[in-house]
């Protein structure tokens, strides 16, 4: 089992492992090219999206600078909108529904370490050889969700769709579609309903 198959079964891995290593090397050189150009390059920041992630829908908007981790574990849908600085750990593997709006500085983390601190320095891998090991757990992100400026998603974590998280939440658990959620830790607040419409207030 190669250590990219350990991490779509759920089970430590070495991200150390060369295979792995030049995935994130190829993602981190893919996120300067991007963050080179400016955002009216729209030819040449979208050939860099097609090449770093593992798939990006149609008429989606990246505002950078990024920073994706691996970038092959991600997958945006349609008509997704993302503001200032995003920051992606996609060791296991993050799904961004169609739809989404992201606000200024988000941040979406997948990778577990252990607890204890000797642990993190190596523990014994299947051969018995000492080594950094790591878990990471997926995280999706469901349609129409809009996740606030300074919200942190964590391993793990599904948020449903039509989710609204508030500003500078911490995601430690899941959260079920059609929710305001805010807080840290992020709890429900309560459901969104037609009593949050601004129909009466646009301007037609």
């Amino acid at each position: 089992m190669t250590e990219e198959e350990r991490i779509d079964a759920g089970l430590t891995f070495f991200p150390g492992d060369p295979a792995l290593k030049a995935k994130k090397l190829k993602a981190h050189k893919l996120n300067l090219d991007f963050n080179a150009l400016y955002e009216d390059q729209t030819e040449e920041r979208e050939a860099i999206l097609k090449e770093l992630l593992g798939s990006i829908g149609r008429n989606c908007f990246i505002q950078g600078p990024i920073t994706f981790h691996y970038g092959c574990h991600t997958f945006i849908g349609d008509g997704v909108f993302i503001n200032f600085n995003l920051t992606v750990q996609d060791d296991a593997r993050v799904t961004i529904g169609d739809g989404c709006d992201f606000g200024p500085n988000v941040t979406i983390v997948t990778p577990l370490h252990p607890l204890i601190a000797a642990e993190r320095k190596g523990l014994p891998d299947r051969n018995g050889v000492p080594r950094r090991l790591c878990l990471a757990k997926p995280v999706v992100i469901g349609k129409r969700c809009w996740i606030c400026a300074n919200a942190v998603i964590l391993p793990g974590v599904t948020v449903g769709d039509d989710c609204v998280i508030g500003a500078g939440s911490v995601v430690t658990r899941d959260i079920p579609a059609g929710s305001f959620a805010a807080g840290n830790p992020c709890r429900v607040i309560r459901p969104i309903t037609e009593a949050d419409s601004w129909r009466g207030i646009a301007r037609l």
